[in-house]
């Protein structure tokens, strides 16, 4: 590294390094000795192709910096785990992106809904929420705006914003739901499916809801549905 200035008005005011290729060389060693190091010392495997910082480890925005195996493809009207979720008056749940995929970072499922109806106005405690309606008509209310939304048309759901939905056609509809991060959600509708539900009072539905990151806050839209 050498060391060299400009001058202003005959006077050396500034000082600043320039870098030679060697000298890059050499840094660009060191610093993969470094990485390396610190991989092993967290737990970590240097090889080639596998992950250099450690097992756990998440990045500044909270997820893991890694995925641990390859893709997942989930065939048209197939289920992540070839069984699908029967649940709130014959609808049907496929689950695309299970929380396990993506280390909790996210938990995606289709679901197909028959009848009208939709859930009581209620937020996520930790949950982005995105739809995104594939067919039939809905109606949807987040925070204090109401509108429609049919086939191609998409929703996001901030965490902490009040929202709801009401499938307001006849026949058979489907829409694709993302949480981010997953939290409790897939385990949820799990329960749900089993009738975990079934014989609560109102308020012990609220607070088995609460504890899996939903809060009850109003009453749905038109029939209501789970």
């Amino acid at each position: 590294m050498k060391v060299a200035g400009y001058l202003n008005e005959g006077r050396r005011v500034a000082v600043f390094p320039i870098f030679t290729e060697r000298w890059f060389m050499k840094r660009n060693v060191f610093l993969r000795l470094l990485l390396g190091a610190g991989g092993l010392l967290k737990g970590g495997r240097s090889a080639a192709g596998e992950h250099p910082v450690g097992e756990g480890v998440r990045n500044r925005s909270g997820m893991a910096p890694w995925r641990a195996g390859g893709g997942v493809r989930v065939a048209r009207g197939k289920d992540r785990y070839d069984a699908p979720l029967s649940l709130l008056e014959g609808d049907t749940f496929f689950t695309k992106i299970a929380t396990k995929d993506t280390d909790g970072d996210m938990f995606a499922f289709e679901a197909t809904r028959q009848k009208k109806g939709g859930p009581a106005l209620h937020y996520h405690q930790d949950q982005d929420e995105w739809f995104y309606f594939l067919s039939g008509t809905y109606l949807v209310k987040v925070g204090e705006e109401v509108f429609e939304a049919g086939a191609g048309d998409c929703v996001f759901v901030p965490r902490t914003v009040p929202h709801t939905f009401s499938k307001v056609d006849e026949g058979e509809s489907r829409m694709l739901v993302f949480y981010q991060p997953a939290g409790k959600m897939e385990s949820y509708w799990h329960a749900i499916s089993q009738g975990v539900l079934k014989g609560m009072s109102e308020e012990e539905v609220k607070k088995y809801k609460f504890e899996h990151g939903t809060v009850i806050v109003g009453p749905a839209l038109t029939h209501l549905k789970a």
